[in-house]
């Protein structure tokens, strides 16, 4: 999902599920009792997100309706950049509930002791396998798979069968067609690069890598121009003549592009190679010594309630995390099932990340 993520929207012209949420439901009146002293009973709970993060304004309005709560949305940047900042205010934080920290970044977020623990209401709802951390200090909202898409049309022309896993990246009959973000300043590349440490382990992944060069694999710093500038089968690679009919972004992403389609088409023009993903999964947690922290809990509640859960999809093209919730029709008729993602613990990303995105950086960009 790190985002961060930018699971996919906007894929015609900006990068994915950025839009501007300012403090919703809130006039400046109601936004000045925000963080005040001599209100130990503020009815404003302030969100911190990456930029990525989005709501349908009737869903929020409906919550602060029903919870008194006026909530204020303070957007950071990306997740790394946005986590960084709360580090750095540890014990007086900007805002009470901080979303986006994802399981690339959590070991970081939680060695360094900026949330409370709180069991939320509805966490029994979560899937187990997105419950990482058993103290609950964080909450499982959304997830995501970082996948390899591919260009239909090239393929068909081309009477080539698209690849399906990280194997068949290294075969002759792909040289010189994949586009990947770099690892060490793109949430989808550092998550490509651990989907090979994943499937190949601390004594494999480098070789993978050699051979991912030695075939032709194009590196360029970000999403947005690897989507958007040199893979062909998105809207945005098509307008710019984009010529890598195979390029790492999300699962989400053929839906987007027929959601976005102008016209919509009847079918996805891009596919998943389902072999190929890495699992992202992101968080909240009430942040260590938030103004309002009963707001904080109430926000979390909400963010794993069904109305939020179901709303999500569309809003920031990831997919809930309650087993309860159902996905909308675009994500069921034209995006993928990713059945085994490949993982790797918060625990080893924290330990080995900084070495692990070094060396990839010397096999394959220097």
């Amino acid at each position: 999902m790190s985002t961060t993520k930018k699971i996919a929207g906007a894929v015609l012209a900006a990068a994915l599920g950025v839009t501007t949420l300012g403090a919703c439901g809130g006039g400046d009146a109601k936004d000045k009792t925000a963080g005040t002293s001599d209100a130990p009973k503020s009815k404003t709970v302030t969100l911190v997100s990456h930029d990525s993060f989005n709501v349908t304004e009737a869903v929020l309005k409906e919550f602060e309706q029903q919870s008194g709560y006026t909530v204020k949305v303070l957007k950071s940047g990306d997740a790394g950049a946005a986590l960084n900042q709360e580090i750095l205010t540890k014990g007086s934080p900007r805002g009470d509930v901080f979303f986006g920290v994802d399981n690339t970044l959590l070991s970081r977020a939680l060695d360094n002791g900026i949330f409370t623990p709180y069991e939320a209401k509805g966490l029994a709802d979560v899937k187990p396998e997105y419950v990482l951390d058993k103290e609950h200090r964080v909450t499982p909202i959304d997830s995501g798979d970082i996948c390899v898409n591919y260009d239909k049309a090239y393929f068909a022309d081309k009477k080539i069968a698209p690849p399906q896993t990280l194997d068949d990246l290294t075969k002759p009959e792909y040289k010189n067609l994949l586009v990947v973000e770099n690892a060490a300043t793109s949430s989808p590349g550092l998550g490509f690069m651990l989907a090979s440490v994943g499937k190949y382990g601390e004594e494999g992944w480098k070789d993978y890598w050699t051979k991912l060069k030695a075939n032709g694999v194009e590196v360029v710093d970000g999403w947005e121009q690897a989507y958007n500038e040199r893979f062909s089968g998105s809207a945005g690679g098509k307008k710019a003549k984009g010529d890598r009919p195979l390029v790492v972004s999300y699962a989400s992403s053929p839906p987007v592009e027929v959601l976005y389609g102008e016209p919509q088409p009847a079918e996805a023009p891009t596919g998943v190679a389902t072999g190929t993903c890495f699992r992202q999964i992101e968080f909240a947690g009430l942040l260590k010594g938030a103004k309002n922290e009963e707001g904080g809990k109430a926000l979390v509640d909400f963010l794993i309630g069904k109305k939020f859960q179901e709303d999500m999809p569309l809003q920031m093209f990831v997919n809930p995390v309650t087993k309860d919730a159902a996905l909308p029709e675009l994500f069921t008729k034209h995006g993928v099932v990713v059945e085994k993602p490949e993982n790797v613990t918060p625990e080893a990303i924290a330990k080995n990340r900084e070495q692990w995105v070094k060396a990839w950086a010397t096999l394959v960009v220097k």
